[in-house]
């Protein structure tokens, strides 16, 4: 349950309204969330987590009563919120690229490293995710493009907890990881074209 001093953060990203596969199709968007989320929790030596239908069924509900606009739904959860990425991956890997300015000796919450950090909080064993697609007329719509919320739990960004739970792993600060996309799509048999490369 939460904690008085958990804490949350919002990404927004360019708009790229998109007919993509892995947002369109139910498999291959859980695929996409779980396979990029694990790459990213394995480099931080935090165990893979699952799909909970329970975590996905909340994001749907809020996206379902949702304007839009993007805002934290208040629940029991731990959540990330992206929109306007190219596809899923993307969105989970712009949560995961936030680790370049991390602060792992400090190991405290910033607002510009909270995805990250939740994503790889190591006691979250599960995530389920929805999504959405916001047109330029929708009203209260923050940005055009597919809306993701995803919910954690147990939930991360707890207080006094960063040192234990948000460990430098086997990432190399130096090297950027943005190639996350081009193995994961390219398990999803999307081809190279939606690679981004170094």
């Amino acid at each position: 349950m939460p904690k008085k001093d958990d804490v949350t953060v919002v990404t927004v990203a360019p708009s790229i309204p998109s007919d993509e596969p892995s947002y369109k199709d139910f498999d291959t968007f859980t695929s996409a969330i779980l396979n990029s989320t694990n790459y990213y929790r394995a480099q931080h030596n935090a165990s893979s987590v699952s799909w909970n239908d329970t975590l996905q069924d909340f994001a749907d509900d809020y996206l379902d009563d949702s304007s839009c606009k993007m805002e934290h739904s208040g629940g029991p959860y731990g959540e990330n919120l992206a929109i306007g990425y190219s596809n899923a991956t993307a969105a989970v890997e712009a949560w995961g690229d936030e680790r370049e300015d991390y602060n792992f000796k400090k190991g405290k919450f910033d607002k510009s490293t909270g995805h990250f950090t939740q994503l790889v909080w190591k006691d979250t064993d599960s995530v389920g995710c929805g999504r959405k697609l916001c047109k330029e007329d929708d009203e209260g719509a923050d940005i055009p493009g597919w809306y993701v919320v995803c919910e954690y739990w147990p939930r991360g960004n707890v207080e006094g907890e960063f040192e234990d739970e948000v460990v430098k792993g086997e990432y190399d600060d130096g090297a950027l990881m943005s190639t996350v996309n081009c193995v994961v799509m390219g398990a999803l048999g999307l081809g190279a074209t939606l690679m981004n490369l170094m």
